[in-house]
């Protein structure tokens, strides 16, 4: 399969997507327009993935720490069980008046873990929240297993470093708790890290011919929002930040000659043939009318990553191929349209 052979958006309306191969199958997910639900598509291509059900495994709470703004859902297997991270909030965003700094919003990482066969169909069970060693905003939680070993690589802030979240890793002692203390991997420090808001987040590790790569996203969530990249070498300890090397630049950025702009919060698959499937998030226009937070139109796109003697080229993103919304006008929670194919 070639890259112009997966139509996008492969989901419409669905911003950080996760995609993950099980099997013959495709399971999607990613964050619900509303932030009130965790919901799970599958299908065997991932051209099929919009038309596909959508199967909604966990609502927020109607109060407490996990009732409001259920963000960035990722699906993974682990030792023959299924888990999803997400990033949970009791309230909105306090003001925040640092230069350089956001409102930041009161998130914290939880996890859900279901031991059928079928994730869709099965149950689902809260293991509670990741105790990542300090409580501060935190979400984007990814998980990786290396030489039978798992690992967690999140975001979160450090009220003692400039910005809204670094990013950092663990080793964890079962799915839902870490083993070792929290390492920092990367912090907001480039110029294009920091327009707008100092930001790395939405991280993402492909293992693949003796490398790691850790993506990442940095800046605001407009045009500015742009993928970096992490390299470390499949022998190193991920917990030894030395054994990183951090790409100076961006790797994959907005492309206004094909109209995406924005794009990031990635995830990776792959495709029948084996081929790496870069999963990302983007939007199609640059002007956006009020509370961006509220702005519907991030399309979850896919594209394969070409790899050539042995290193990753990540290109631009590709035109899309299918119709998305266009309207700029932001819509309430309540009223998020279902879009279908």
């Amino acid at each position: 399969m070639s890259e112009d052979l997966i139509p996008n958006p492969i989901v419409l309306q669905r911003a950080d997507p996760c995609v993950l191969r099980d099997g013959d199958q495709y399971y999607f997910t990613g964050s619900h327009p509303r932030y009130d639900r965790i919901v799970l598509r599958r299908a065997s291509r991932l051209e099929d993935l919009q038309a596909a059900e959508e199967h909604t495994i966990w609502v927020k709470h109607e109060s407490g720490p996990q009732s409001q703004l259920i963000w960035a859902p990722e699906i993974h297997r682990v030792n023959g069980a299924w888990y999803v991270y997400y990033a949970a909030s009791p309230t909105g965003a306090p003001s925040a008046d640092e230069p350089g700094t956001a409102e930041t919003f009161n998130h914290r990482v939880y996890v859900l873990e279901c031991t059928d066969a079928d994730p869709i169909t099965g149950t689902w069970v809260e293991r509670g929240q990741v105790d990542t060693g300090w409580e501060t905003f935190a979400l984007d939680a990814t998980s990786f297993v290396k030489d039978g070993v798992q690992y967690l690589v999140w975001a979160q802030q450090d009220l003692a470093i400039r910005g809204n979240s670094n990013l950092y890793i663990a080793r964890m002692a079962n799915p839902w708790t870490l083993a070792t203390p929290a390492v920092m991997l990367t912090k907001p420090e480039y110029d294009w890290e920091t327009r707008v808001f100092w930001v790395n987040e939405g991280p993402s590790v492909l293992q693949r011919d003796g490398r790691l790569y850790l993506s990442y996203s940095a800046s605001g969530t407009g045009i500015e929002y742009a993928m970096g990249l992490l390299t470390a070498d499949a022998d190193a300890d991920p917990l030894d930040p030395a054994a990183w090397t951090k790409s100076p630049e961006p790797v994959f950025t907005s492309d206004p000659a094909v109209g995406i702009y924005g794009p990031g919060h990635n995830s990776f698959t792959e495709n029948e043939d084996g081929e790496t499937v870069l999963v990302y998030h983007a939007r199609t226009y640059t002007e956006i009318v009020g509370d961006p937070l509220w702005e519907p139109n991030r399309q979850a796109c896919a594209q394969v990553l070409p790899f050539v003697d042995g290193e990753p080229v990540w290109g631009a993103p590709v035109p899309l191929t299918r119709p998305a919304p266009t309207s700029t006008e932001v819509l309430p929670p309540e009223g998020m349209p279902q879009l279908t194919a």
